[in-house]
């Protein structure tokens, strides 16, 4: 349990101090596995987003939404999206969710 939360604070940590660089590294990672169902613009409006209905990243719960909340949500999965933390290291995961945050502006 404290492991767990060591590496949720490291992971938290690390977004918090993103770069354009980190949001780069995060690009690269969210062409080969998220945009298949997010879409390029976050919008969810592919043939998988819309079977799973992703949630487009500029709605409001999204932009609201922590980056603890969304490391989690991709990490553990949430809904009908997959866990991807045996797919991606910690800190990929904390790219893509940079880039995330640049697709909400």
């Amino acid at each position: 349990m404290r492991h767990q939360f060591a590496l949720a604070s490291l992971v938290v940590a690390m977004v918090c101090v993103a770069t354009p660089s980190h949001a780069q590294a995060g690009a690269d990672t969210y062409k080969a596995k998220c945009m298949m169902c997010h879409a390029a613009d976050g919008s969810g409006n592919t043939p998988a987003g819309k079977s799973m209905g992703a949630i487009p990243f500029k709605s409001a719960a999204l932009i609201k939404a922590s980056d603890a909340d969304l490391i989690a949500s991709t990490t553990n999965g949430k809904g009908k999206m997959p866990a991807y933390k045996s797919q991606l290291t910690a800190p990929q995961i904390a790219d893509v969710i940079a880039y995330v945050r640049t697709l909400q502006k």
